[in-house]
């Protein structure tokens, strides 16, 4: 029976929750290529590697394991001047830096609040659910399915 290693492509039920067992997201079916493409949290990949259809995994996540620590040098608070008349909560600004997105958590009288942070950071997660179906690839079917998932054309 195949096992999962480098370039199979995974199915799986997932299952996300907090410390408390408060659900975070449950996903229908999530498919990824396992191999440290960085398509999942790389515990969560070393937790897979090796298993099979039908087995069932339950990893624990530290945040800097999954959507890192809270870092307070990504929240600002911004002069609405400064920004679009059209802001709102919950709407996302591009940073200075490349792939930097804040979103806006509050808007006062003169000032808004935006935050970098992913919503998930700094906490602690445990992933939990089991794999469905595996599928072994080429190395080139693999790299050809990378290229289609990010727009690259050759």
């Amino acid at each position: 029976m195949d096992k999962i290693k480098k370039n199979t492509v995974v199915s799986m039920l997932i299952k996300l929750e907090d410390e408390e067992g408060n659900i975070i997201d449950e996903s229908e079916e999530l498919m990824y290529i396992h191999g440290g493409y960085n398509q999942i949290f790389k515990k969560l990949e070393d937790e897979l590697e090796g298993k099979k259809a039908g087995d069932t995994f339950h990893v624990t996540l530290t945040p800097t394991e999954a959507f890192g620590e809270y870092d307070e040098t990504l929240v600002l608070k911004e002069l609405l001047d400064d920004l679009p008349d059209d802001i709102y909560v919950g709407a996302e600004l591009d940073g200075e830096e490349e792939d930097v997105i804040y979103v806006v958590e509050s808007i006062e009288k003169k000032h808004a609040v935006l935050n970098a942070n992913h919503e998930l950071a700094g906490i602690p997660l445990v992933a939990s659910g089991k794999i469905l179906e595996i599928e072994q690839l080429s190395d080139e079917a693999a790299e050809e399915l990378l290229k289609a998932e990010h727009g690259v054309v050759t």
